[in-house]
């Protein structure tokens, strides 16, 4: 996937009506594609805090008003002390925590936030090493209901590079 790929699945009205500088945490950023994706709607002078277990962050292609702060953790066990987030963005992580309720209520507790950016694969069906706890679209309705949040929407939806299922992206608050 390209960068103008993951722009596009990330695009909302709430990103792009955002007026002031915030704090984001990208839980399971990988290389940063989605992490660079992101810096292109927030304000300057806002910040990512990239969070992954290897420390494999390509900064290249990120918007340069946006401070990327890379810190080598695993967001699912870690206490990552960031404080108030103004948003978490999860793109292709979700699928490797087991314990989603669990995992989920942590966040709340850790960071105070109120809005997720997720992106997935729309299916049920486990792939053991790539996929272990798959969240199609209709499971994240039902998980994030259940946590106490009552905007869920999905964005966009674009094949898989991998045939097995779509790909969807989801705003919620």
């Amino acid at each position: 996937m390209q960068l103008k790929e993951a722009k596009a699945l990330l695009q909302n009205e709430y990103l792009l009506s955002q007026k002031n500088t915030s704090v984001w945490a990208d839980l399971g950023c990988g290389s940063g594609l989605f992490t660079n994706a992101l810096s292109h709607y927030l304000k300057t002078g806002s910040r990512i805090y990239a969070v992954d277990k290897i420390n494999r962050l390509n900064s290249e292609g990120a918007n340069i008003g946006v401070e990327v702060i890379p810190l080598k953790a695993d967001f699912e066990t870690a206490v990552l002390h960031l404080g108030k987030l103004d948003g978490v963005l999860m793109a292709n992580s979700l699928h490797y925590i087991k314990d989603k309720p669990s995992f989920l209520a942590k966040c709340k507790q850790d960071f105070s936030n109120e809005t997720f950016l997720v992106i997935e694969y729309d299916t049920d069906i486990p792939v053991p090493r790539w996929v272990p706890y798959p969240i199609s679209f209709s499971f994240l309705t039902a998980l994030f209901q259940e946590a106490g949040f009552n905007k869920i929407v999905k964005l966009s939806e674009r094949p898989s590079s991998y045939g097995r299922s779509n790909m969807y992206s989801a705003l919620i608050r």
